[in-house]
């Protein structure tokens, strides 16, 4: 049973249970949704902010992956408050940097151009522009909304329906294309999931916008013989876990399934790794985890404590059982007649 039924009174004409993924969109994208009222910061923090000095290493790794696949342009979808990139902008100015999200919440006194997305899978015009671009969704997915479902007694997958206080009852039984996934991609032991293929199509969406350049996805996320059995859905209020309602008071997310994600993301010429945050940073930034020599303290007192930050944050970004599980999915996409740097 999905961890939010329960008996309640009967629903009002305007609350009947209704997909997931229509309530979902609508929670965090519609005209009163999560995203539209308050910037995510305020409610949890990620690698890009939050963490005292996450977000500079992260834009370090993120410049660095640039500058080693030749792109010019680095375009954030689900930029949020624009923390990655104003970080990007002070590591290299040269790059040309475009923020998307539901509102337009470019940090001030930057002139970063910003694309207002309509929210979850759909993207806005104008993503594609002069030069190699990598385009970043860092936690993107995970906000994606996608259908839920659950296993009757009989043991088949039906859907689960919700209504805007969050109580659940099982719908009709899943079919066509969602069915397919779950055969594919879920163990017969988990009784309840989140389909990916919103998720699949939406990456696959914006890699075909793209045209050549680099695509990386950063999420939390989990194989088929990883599914957690009870479904990864959840919600974050003012930095607290909380029961995933969809009624706009809360972010409402769910983990990524990443080898679905790269299956879909494959084709000919491309180039696609699927590797943890901890061994990215690693090979992206070399030798950041080195200890910071003792006598810059007494030379460079400023730049000793800097050095130190950077460190503290980077183990924060790598920590096991932590961020340093986020998958990172990266696609090299060729220019023509090119072959994947």
């Amino acid at each position: 049973m999905g961890q939010n039924r329960h008996v309640g009174p009967e629903p009002s004409s305007d609350d009947v249970p209704r997909p997931w993924p229509g309530a979902w969109h609508d929670a965090l994208y519609g005209s009163g949704g999560f995203y539209r009222s308050a910037p995510p910061a305020r409610h949890f923090a990620t690698s890009a902010q939050g963490i005292p000095g996450g977000g500079e290493v992260l834009a370090a790794a993120v410049a660095e992956l640039a500058h080693r696949h030749g792109c010019t342009r680095v375009v954030d979808v689900g930029a949020g408050g624009g923390e990655l990139l104003a970080a990007v902008h002070e590591i290299d100015p040269e790059l040309a940097l475009v923020g998307v999200d539901v509102v337009d919440r470019a940090p001030p006194g930057t002139g970063m151009p910003w694309l207002v997305s309509p929210g979850g899978a759909a993207l806005p015009d104008g993503l594609a522009g002069p030069g190699r671009t990598l385009a970043v969704g860092h936690e993107w997915l995970d906000v994606v909304p996608c259908p839920v479902v659950e296993r009757d007694a009989s043991g088949s997958w039906r859907e689960v329906l919700v209504r805007r206080d969050g109580v659940e009852v099982l719908g009709p039984a899943v079919a066509g294309d969602d069915l397919g996934w779950l055969e594919r991609w879920v163990p017969e032991d988990v009784a309840r999931a989140e389909v990916g293929l919103p998720r699949d199509r939406a990456a696959a969406d914006l890699l075909a916008r793209l045209g050549d350049g680099v695509l990386l996805l950063v999420d939390y996320g989990h194989e088929r013989e990883a599914r957690p059995p009870g479904g990864s859905l959840t919600g974050y209020r003012d930095g607290r876990q909380v029961a995933p309602v969809p009624d706009g008071s809360c972010d409402v997310t769910a983990h990524v399934a990443l080898d679905s994600l790269v299956d879909g993301l494959r084709g000919e010429g491309r180039r696609v790794e699927l590797t943890s945050q901890r061994d990215a940073l690693a090979d992206l930034l070399p030798g950041a985890d080195a200890p910071v020599p003792h006598e810059l303290a007494r030379s460079r007192p400023t730049a000793y404590l800097r050095a130190l930050a950077r460190r503290a944050a980077l183990g924060a970004l790598s920590a096991p059982g932590g961020l340093g599980d986020f998958g990172w999915v990266t696609v090299v996409v060729p220019p023509p007649g090119g072959a994947a740097q």
